[in-house]
């Protein structure tokens, strides 16, 4: 297996096509690497550090908090969870950040997320800000081994403040050491912050795929979440929420405000998966009242009449078969529009010369099921299989932008790489459940190579002198050309006025370039070295003879492409000698 590091440094920026991007993110943010040469190495056995006996993240908290849910009138079908719409969006781009990287893992973000819910209720409570950040630290009990494991420091206090001892820390409970070796950049910020959920939720990703695991098989699935905590009733609990998740539906809340701290769990025991909610279901009235049985009338010894006919149950004022109590009608409320559609505005290929900008910024249109626009809808615009050197919407390679009210969404300042290549650019919208991704195809054609003298002074040379060190550069897209060929030749102007090589009766007056053996050759044409990395050529020495006729000539330095850079070259007449 490839360093997991150096994977994710060709892989993982490429993806975020469909990451869920918070909806109130405003700036571009994607997934990078660990910077740890030796992360995902191994696979992280049951008895890592991280799997220690290490407590629950909330015992040490106050004040309970009733498990985020969806309000009643959001309830999806079947009963869903709430997920704060940070946590989730930070889940789901870990997802597919270790998807591109590590393809052969098939994480599901409802396992971080249930990973998630059992640590740290998804960091409600804490303050859990837009870019994953919270405004109360999450530190799980000291592990001095009272009651838990005993962990000595291991991070010199740098995220759990405890210099003795460590803490797991973090909205997924990272132990500092892990982190060390496992932390990464889940928000583009250019930090590893165990702190941060979006960083937090990608180093948990990378941890549980390590070894070359597959996720999608049971067994592997069973040992990567006992790395991360070695009890089986943490597994079922993580197991448990994951089903949920999968099965009952998720939808996104706003985060909660800092101050509710999650519900301390029961002493020993792990939260149980909260069951998809159920329709109550109400008695329905017995829809007739059995009448009362009258009374059997005392038969005389010897009637002399026949017995009078009992007398009829009087006749109720109300229907006989009372029909079931009506619920008072309530107004029906339609439910609410939802993202149904993203849309190509214009053409879906788009291309633009290396080094320049796009001059038509790509845009989409995002709808509602009820065929109006989506106003206000957050879409993520991600380049990836990038061939072109970089192609980057300043120095990111994705953009979060909001469509307006026609649920247009654009995205500006998009740069092309210094070199030709192609590029996909996803854009991508997402509702409460389902994602919508449309794909733009990006080119990037060739710069033009331009050919610079280096200094502007005239080339003058004596005749019986020769010219030295003239330099010249080669750059496209102000890069330097590395390994550029080219040639060196002696032109005039013919009669239309362009440039062709000198005839031979004036090549036999003019200067010329050294060739053949032991440069015996006079030549009007030759081929310098190629440029080097800096793209620099200097170009071969150039010689006058007695013979040479002082005047103006022209050298010509010409690429294959048709490149080409003329250079005056003044010869002057060498000085009387001095009586």
């Amino acid at each position: 297996m490839k360093p997991l590091h150096r994977h994710l440094v060709n892989t993982s920026r490429k993806v975020l096509c469909t990451a869920a991007l918070a909806a109130s993110l405003t700036t571009a943010a994607v997934a990078t690497t660990p910077s740890t040469a030796d992360a995902g190495e191994s696979e992280p056995s049951p008895d890592s550090p991280q799997a220690t006996d290490r407590g629950d993240a909330r015992l040490d908290l106050p004040a309970p908090v009733a498990d985020p849910q969806v309000p009643p009138t959001t309830t999806a079908p079947g009963g869903a969870s709430g997920i704060p719409g940070t946590a989730l969006d930070a889940y789901k781009r870990a997802e597919l950040s270790v998807a591109a990287a590590l393809p052969g893992c098939k994480l599901p973000w409802q396992l971080l997320a249930g990973i998630g819910r059992v640590e740290s209720v998804h960091a409600s409570g804490y303050g859990l800000k837009p870019d994953g950040s919270t405004d109360k630290p999450i530190r799980g009990p000291r592990l001095d081994g009272n009651g838990f494991a005993e962990v000595r420091d291991t991070d010199q206090g740098e995220w759990d403040a405890d210099t003795s001892y460590d803490r797991a820390v973090g909205p997924m409970q990272f132990i500092p050491s892990t982190w060390k070796k496992w932390g990464a950049d889940g928000n583009g910020d250019s930090k590893r912050d165990p702190n941060n959920i979006y960083d937090a939720a990608l180093g948990a990703g990378l941890y549980l795929c390590a070894g070359d695991r597959d996720l999608s098989d049971p067994a592997a699935l069973d040992r990567a979440i006992l790395s991360y905590n070695n009890s089986r009733e943490y597994v079922n609990t993580v197991l448990g929420y994951m089903k949920q998740y999968k099965d009952g539906g998720v939808s996104e809340i706003p985060n909660p405000p800092v101050g509710n701290y999650p519900t301390p769990p029961v002493t020993g025991t792990l939260p149980t998966p909260t069951p998809p909610r159920q329709p109550v279901t109400r008695p329905t009235p017995n829809p007739t009242p059995a009448p009362s049985k009258p009374a059997t009338p005392t038969t005389p010894a010897k009637p002399t009449t026949p017995p009078a006919e009992p007398s009829k149950p009087t006749t109720p004022t109300t229907p006989t078969t009372p029909t079931t109590p009506t619920t008072p009608t309530t107004p029906t409320t339609p439910p609410a529009a939802t993202l149904a559609k993203v849309e190509l505005v214009g053409a879906s290929g788009i291309t633009a010369e290396a080094g320049s900008a796009f001059t038509a910024a790509p845009k989409v249109k995002a709808l509602l099921s009820d065929g109006k626009p989506a106003k206000n809808q957050v879409v993520v615009f991600v380049v990836g299989d990038d061939t072109t050197g970089a192609t980057r919407f300043g120095t990111s390679d994705s953009l979060v932008v909001r469509t307006d009210d026609q649920g247009i969404a654009a995205a500006p300042g998009l740069k092309a790489g210094l070199k030709a290549g192609a590029f996909t650019l996803r854009a991508t919208a997402y509702g409460s459940v389902n994602e919508y991704t449309v794909t733009f195809k990006g080119t990037v054609t060739a710069a033009p190579v331009v050919l610079a003298r280096k200094g502007t002074e005239q080339l003058d040379v004596v005749v019986g002198k020769s010219l030295t060190g003239v330099e010249l550069f080669a750059t496209a897209a102000g890069q330097p050309v590395a390994g550029l060929k080219t040639t060196a030749g002696l032109v005039e102007k013919d009669e239309a006025g362009k440039w062709q090589p000198v005839k031979p009766e004036a090549a036999a007056k003019g200067p010329y370039f050294k060739g053949g053996k032991d440069g015996a050759e006079k030549l009007t044409v030759i081929e310098p070295a190629a440029t080097g990395a800096d793209g620099k050529l200097v170009l071969p020495e150039l010689f006058t003879a007695p013979e040479t006729l002082p005047g103006t000539y022209h050298l010509r330095i010409l690429t294959a492409e048709g490149v080409a850079l003329v250079l005056e070259v003044k010869v002057t007449a060498a000085p009387a000698p001095q009586a």
